[in-house]
């Protein structure tokens, strides 16, 4: 399965960007997607994830109210809104998609996508 990230680039403080996560499978509706982040110097974390059936969504606290995740099964995308952004949010934007359970999770990751918010 490959994933792709899409949508990212340079932003002035306040502004909104949309992400977009694409992925190379007919079961598309089966998968977990989440965002994750990487800022230089610091370790990858998480940002938002939604179920495969799109009906839970989860954040981390310093993004709630300004960013949304949602998908499209029917276009095997899932979109990550982000407003309101903030110099803090700088950083390379990773998809992850995981299907399964238990021992049989599996993951994949995307190459990421940059976003660089100026302040």
């Amino acid at each position: 399965v490959q994933v792709v990230e899409s949508g990212g680039g340079l932003v002035q403080s306040g502004e909104s960007l949309r992400l977009s996560c694409t992925a190379s499978t007919f079961s598309f509706s089966r998968y977990d997607i989440s965002w994750h982040r990487q800022a230089p110097g610091k370790e990858r974390e998480f940002v938002a994830s939604i179920t495969s059936a799109g009906d839970s969504t989860n954040y981390r606290d310093s993004v709630k109210g300004r960013f949304t995740i949602s998908r499209d099964n029917a276009q095997n995308t899932v979109y990550l809104q982000m407003n309101s952004l903030k110099s803090e949010d700088t950083a390379v934007y990773y998809c992850k998609a995981a299907v399964g359970s238990g021992w049989s999770r599996t993951s994949y990751w995307g190459q990421g996508t940059q976003v660089t918010v100026s302040s």
